[in-house]
């Protein structure tokens, strides 16, 4: 019989301990072996020891002088029976316990919901009554299986924080590149060079895909063929005009990216569609361009939505052991600023940053009345949980190309 199984583990008393009150309530066993239960809690308290079966007979014997010949004779073969139960491996018992305990607190509170229904209840007073009586008893099936931290590990796995390798000299000096498990949030102003610097690093020479690493861009802003474009540009070394006069040549030197490279035009969704493409295509980089336009508005403030949506990304980042990179808008506030910071992200506050493994700001020299625009670029660390290292790397950018060189 399992519930006096459960009788003969709760008269250990270690096990008794960690599993005492609301733990093992009354409820989950029947009338009879229910007085025994609460014998034995009397007797625990009282002792504190652990007991054998015919200590906690004599117990039960003592505690009930009254009983009629009928009634001791059902006791004594209870007690019979509980002397020939093999004791339940601790683990098994615990989960047995935790499983009746699911299912009689749940009886409970469907009671009181059908309460609720006829409308005998009007207040959540019992409802918050068992959720605090229960709040810190409530037993799940949880088996742990901690990390490895050993020296081996740890120094194995932090070397790996560099699998795919930045392909502009001047960043790779101070942050040599990504890995998997990363969120790396980019930002800029309008009209800097946001889709050029992701096209760029992911598809140039050098780049995460000639190091092998599958990688899709979810886009949601421009058009796809437009980031399309800066990619094959990117990848060819070629601008557009030199694309559209030599196709051939450009198609020779764009193949090489192709098997790992991939476009998706994800107007109108979300986080969740993302991790359904995660799951399914198992990519090593994921560029969401927009990052910001995957958060579902699940409320008035642009802070609290962009925070969830960011925490997702990076946890689907350590699932799905891939790198998220998340491309971002810069506030009007980082118009101009040669070193903006995180808190110029747009709509954001310190979510985003706080979530983030490493985070680029990308920048440019002001523009000044009756001249041109420069090519200097400047790449801000503003967060780099990486190697800590923080500052500015100044390079150019050739647009005709979309290559960010030193």
């Amino acid at each position: 019989m399992t519930e006096l199984a459960l009788i003969r583990s709760l008269m250990d008393k270690k096990f008794y301990d960690e599993h005492k009150g609301a733990k093992s309530p009354d409820k989950i066993f029947s009338k009879d072996v229910v007085k025994i239960k609460q014998v034995l809690d009397y007797s625990m308290k009282k002792y504190e020891k652990s007991l054998t079966v015919d200590e906690l007979q004599a117990l039960f014997m003592a505690n009930n002088p009254t009983m009629t010949t009928a009634n001791r004779q059902v006791y004594t073969n209870l007690f019979s029976k509980l002397s020939k139960q093999q004791l339940m491996d601790k683990d098994i018992a615990s989960d047995v316990l935790s499983s009746l305990f699911r299912q009689t607190l749940g009886e409970e509170i469907a009671n009181i919901g059908f309460d609720y229904v006829n409308g005998s209840t009007k207040s959540l007073e019992p409802l918050r009554k068992i959720i605090h009586k229960h709040n810190d008893d409530f037993l799940p099936n949880l088996e742990i299986v901690w990390e490895d931290i050993s020296v081996e590990t740890l120094l194995r796995l932090n070397n790996l924080e560099a699998k795919w390798k930045f392909n502009l000299p001047t960043l790779k000096q101070r942050i040599e590149g990504i890995s998997d498990g990363h969120l790396v949030m980019i930002g800029a102003r309008p009209n800097t060079g946001k889709t050029s610097f992701q096209a760029s690093i992911l598809a140039g020479p050098g780049g995460f895909v000639d190091q092998g690493a599958r990688c899709v861009i979810l886009t949601n802003e421009e058009a796809y063929h437009r980031v399309g474009i800066r990619y094959m540009s990117a990848a060819t070394g070629m601008s557009r005009d030199e694309i559209r006069a030599n196709p051939s040549k450009t198609q020779m030197l764009y193949k090489r990216v192709l098997d790992r490279l991939s476009i998706k035009d994800c107007t109108d969704k979300y986080m969740d569609y993302v991790e359904l493409v995660i799951r399914a295509v198992k990519p090593d980089i994921v560029v969401l361009d927009m990052g910001d336009k995957f958060a579902m508005r699940t409320s008035d403030k642009s802070d609290v939505y962009l925070k969830d949506a960011t925490i997702h990304a990076r946890n689907m980042a350590k699932i799905y052991n891939c790198a998220v990179i998340w491309m971002s808008q810069l506030s009007a506030e980082a118009e101009g600023r040669v070193t903006p910071n995180q808190s110029m992200l747009e709509g954001s506050k310190t979510g985003k940053a706080a979530e983030t493994d490493l985070m680029l700001l990308l920048s440019k020299d002001p523009m000044l009345e009756g001249e041109e625009e420069t090519d200097i670029r400047h790449i801000v660390v503003s967060k780099n949980k990486l190697n800590g290292w923080h500052g500015t790397v100044t390079c150019r950018l050739d647009k005709d190309k979309s290559h960010y060189i030193p």
